[in-house]
């Protein structure tokens, strides 16, 4: 699917030491549930990483994937399939890192997640160039692959091939009872799928699993305290873990924030209104540019004019580079992918001008490749399979097409360009899924914990701005602290916006705490 003030220190300012692993503290704290898991056995908490040399990552496409290079280090740690049985079956969690420049300042570990859920932190942190090497200084700069993603036993659904016919054939808004019967059927293929070829891991890959995870990490690296930053569905696994071990939270940031609140309706209601407001932005800002826009001059006018785009494309494709054809839904997939970074806006306009006035899709296909992650040799990556795993473990509702189809004209109202694609969504997403968990909303109130960032951006797409507020109140008062980046694009502390990266800084390097409130533009 798609998820300046006055200053105060913050606690855990003592600088940290590269101690011996597994000499912090760790216990099983009670769930969601109000159960308390087993306590984990000293062979999981004595774990000592072996760091190495990184050879290419699990989840990277293509022949062209290589080694990160010399700055970075890979280890396993493992962790227990079934929190419920420690002393059961464990699988891997992969490691990278890039240790602390400053040996002499350095203040611990600071854990990453890059969202999804599925997207492998072993892979995307090397690629995200210099943005993080001010932590860097002070900071061992941690990604990791949560369970079920990538190289921590990623979960894995059907082959490439199977994945270019249902994204050139299938289509996403059906029109009639055959395209609907051939809609759910691809879904509880995948499903079948995932059954088949990673069945034992996944009743285990829920965010609660993960948080724990979270903790075992910690205690390897040898921290006292938890030090993390989360974008998007990595804003609710900090918040989780937050929930779970309050007492152990350290310095957290969680940007591009999931609304906690929301059940599956709601977040695709938040998801319909997001891309939206963010398409319109777009528009505005297109029409800015003067005659150069494709879509007029009209942000309404506009979206309609690409809604109408994409209902041609709907009875008939255009052809695109490499004998491939431009569908409906892979239209739409391309503008989703533009929509989450301003940096892709021109591009967008380059390619809805093709579109219009060429008569081919080759530019907008480009960019749905890039979202689903398709290399130029037609494989695809696993992150799909893992996102559909992780939110499926996450969530208790199961929609039929009826009920999904009852919801088309309030979600067409929202957005004429995405608004039936989520709706049916909702009944194509989980179903037939082999796990069925009574996980729900998920608790974030931390009472105890050190201050938290709860960072949202006014035109984010995937995780729209109110998300934040709620999340911030949920994590308690004088725990949630809101930030606001009055801005574009799916999360501000990439954004290149000075303001909110000298906010974020500050607190991670020197313990400031900025006033609940705050706003960077």
């Amino acid at each position: 699917m798609l998820l300046a003030a006055t200053t105060a220190a913050c606690g855990d300012k003592e600088k940290g030491k590269e101690g011996a692993p597994g000499k912090a503290a760790v216990s099983a704290s009670p769930g969601a549930d109000g159960g308390e898991p087993p306590s984990l056995p000293a062979a999981l908490t004595g774990q000592k990483p072996r760091w190495k040399e990184c050879g290419a990552p699990a989840a990277a496409l293509g022949s062209s994937a290589r080694a990160p290079g010399a700055r970075w280090q890979c280890a396993t740690v493992e962790a227990p399939l079934d929190y419920a049985d420690p002393d059961g079956d464990t699988l891997g969690i992969a490691l990278i890192r890039a240790r602390a420049t400053d040996r002499g300042e350095r203040i611990g570990s600071l854990l990453l997640n890059f969202g999804g859920p599925g997207n492998s932190g072993v892979a995307s942190l090397p690629g995200w160039g210099t943005v993080f090497d001010d932590l860097n200084s002070r900071y061992d700069l941690v990604g990791f692959d949560p369970r079920g993603v990538a190289g921590s036993s990623g979960v894995v659904c059907r082959d490439s091939e199977a994945m270019e016919a249902a994204a050139s054939r299938l289509d996403h808004t059906p029109d009639d009872a055959a395209e609907e019967k051939a809609f759910l059927a691809d879904a509880k293929d995948f499903a079948a799928g995932c059954e088949r070829r990673s069945g034992a891991v996944l009743p285990h890959v829920g965010t609660e699993s993960a948080a724990r995870d979270l903790d075992l990490l910690r205690a390897v690296l040898g921290d006292d305290k938890l030090h993390y930053l989360g974008f998007s569905y990595g804003t609710r696994l900090g918040a989780v873990y937050a929930h779970l071990f309050p007492q152990r939270v350290g310095r957290l940031v969680l940007d591009a924030v999931s609304d906690p609140s929301a059940d599956d309706v709601r977040h695709a209601r938040n998801q319909t209104t997001g891309f939206q407001r963010a398409l319109d932005n777009y528009l505005a800002d297109c029409a800015a540019q003067g005659t150069a826009c494709p879509a007029g001059g009209d942000p309404a006018a506009g979206a309609e004019k690409i809604a109408g785009l994409l209902r041609r494309l709907d009875r008939d494709p255009l052809p695109a580079s490499g004998g491939r054809e431009l569908t409906e839904s892979l239209a739409r997939t391309g503008i989703v992918r533009a929509l989450y970074t301003e940096q892709l806006w021109e591009q967008l306009t380059g390619a809805l001008r093709e579109a219009f006035e060429a008569g081919t899709g080759s530019r907008l296909l480009a960019l749905a490749d890039a979202y689903n992650d398709r290399d130029e040799n037609g494989r695809y990556s696993s992150q799909s399979h893992s996102q559909r795993a992780i939110s499926c473990a996450d969530s208790a509702d199961r929609m039929s097409l009826g009920e999904a189809r009852e919801l088309l004209p309030e979600f067409r109202e929202l957005s004429p360009v995405f608004g039936e694609f989520l709706a049916w969504d909702l009944a194509g997403w989980c179903a037939g899924w082999p796990v069925r968990e009574d996980a729900g909303r998920p608790e974030v109130s931390a009472e105890g914990a050190d201050p938290i960032l709860v960072i949202g951006t006014t035109g984010d797409p995937a995780t729209p701005y109110e998300g934040a507020r709620i999340m911030a109140d949920g994590l308690g008062e004088g725990v949630g602290i809101h930030l606001t980046y009055e801005g574009e694009g799916h999360g501000a502390y990439s954004s290149g916006n000075a303001c909110m990266k000298e906010t974020v800084d500050a607190y991670f390097l020197d313990g400031e705490v900025p006033g609940d409130g705050t706003t960077c533009s």
